[in-house]
């Protein structure tokens, strides 16, 4: 199984479709993937998490790391249609307010 589901780029914005697991068995296939398109100076990335149910800690620390590193860089990481899962994680260790997330893709891309 793959993280990733899909790719695509809005002018500047890298759109980043997720599959139903973020865990510890795939934080290199994103270690890698956040690599490449900092190599291809790809810094606005926006994940679609719509589809997630099943997020653990490794998953949680990565987006952390992640968030964290756009960030320094001067770059931007959102989140889109954060799955019930998905909210309740972000919740529970207070990240909901910290990483902005989105209903609606348009708001979404507007945001950056």
């Amino acid at each position: 199984m793959s993280l990733f589901v899909s790719e695509y780029r809005v002018g500047p914005i890298t759109l980043l479709e997720l599959g139903e697991r973020w865990t510890s068995d795939l934080i290199g296939e994103l270690r890698e993937r956040m690599e490449e398109l900092e190599l291809q100076g790809r810094q606005l990335l926006l994940f679609d998490c719509g589809r997630i149910i099943i997020i653990d800690s490794s998953g949680v620390g990565a987006l952390v790391r992640n968030w964290v590193s756009l960030a320094k860089r001067g770059g931007s990481l959102k989140l889109l249609r954060p799955s019930p899962r998905m909210q309740e994680v972000l919740q529970t260790v207070g990240l909901r307010k910290l990483i902005e997330s989105f209903d609606d893709v348009g708001d979404a891309l507007r945001s950056f």
